[in-house]
């Protein structure tokens, strides 16, 4: 895709995975290590570059109830990153739940100002669901970089760190490379106020990218204590997040 100072490369197959941001020409997103393998239990022993949508969950764990999918076990990062999604036109990809019966639908708009992605989240089942979902754009590292947030983790060399922040706290943040490019990443706090910041300086076999973490729930996964939107038969949740050009 393309449109304004924007081109945006999407796979479909591999997860609906963003595989590439730029701006002006300027690459945004972390094109990893050469690792590549969808047929990997794990997201990093898969290959973590680029941007993906975590659905139902993050981390390992059992879905929490009551109802019919109490205890159900969710695998690493969910299931999105894992399926094939349908294209359903040249600015739309969509995606359903097998494990649970959620359906995502993410649009891309691009203009001069910004990248924009606009999400649909629907319950597709019969009884009412946890809409978790969180944002996984791996964006390039620097360790002299430019970030907004106070709280961003700083990691030595060959490390990593996740911090999160306070609910509600932010709607956007600023990064700015020594390289050239700066964005602002702004989201709908009213509907995603969770933000978890990630960053790995070389750790993981020598990822370098930052993760900025909008997110329906806390805790990177459906969580009671913070539980991400409860959906009826049928409803949907639709927010947004946008790339904007802060140069």
């Amino acid at each position: 895709m393309q449109g304004g100072p924007w081109e945006v490369e999407l796979r479909p197959e591999r997860g609906g995975r963003i595989t590439s941001i730029r701006l002006r020409g300027d690459e945004l997103l972390d094109q990893g290590i050469g690792v590549n393998d969808p047929t990997a239990t794990g997201f990093v022993a898969a290959g973590a570059a680029g941007w993906d949508e975590m659905v139902p969950n993050i981390d390992v764990s059992r879905y929490p109830g009551p109802g019919p999918y109490e205890g159900l076990e969710l695998p690493d990062h969910g299931e999105a990153w894992r399926l094939p999604w349908s294209v359903i036109d040249d600015s739309t990809l969509e995606v359903t739940g097998r494990l649970l019966p959620w359906k995502l639908a993410r649009h891309v708009v691009l203009s001069d100002a910004a990248a924009r992605f606009e999400y649909t989240y629907t319950n597709a089942g019969d009884a009412p669901l946890y809409a978790y979902w969180c944002a996984h754009p791996l964006f390039r590292y620097e360790e002299d970089m430019e970030v907004s947030v106070g709280e961003v983790p700083r990691p030595k060399p060959g490390m990593s760190r996740k911090v999160f922040l306070r609910r509600g706290s932010v709607d956007s943040v600023r990064l700015a490379w020594t390289s050239g490019p700066a964005i602002d990443f702004a989201w709908d706090k009213g509907v995603t106020p969770y933000v978890g910041v990630w960053v790995s300086n070389g750790d993981l076999g020598g990822y370098r990218h930052i993760a900025i973490e909008p997110a329906t729930g806390g805790g990177d996964r459906p969580h009671l204590a913070v539980p991400p939107p409860l959906l009826a038969r049928g409803e949907d949740l639709r927010w947004w997040l946008e790339v904007r050009d802060a140069r």
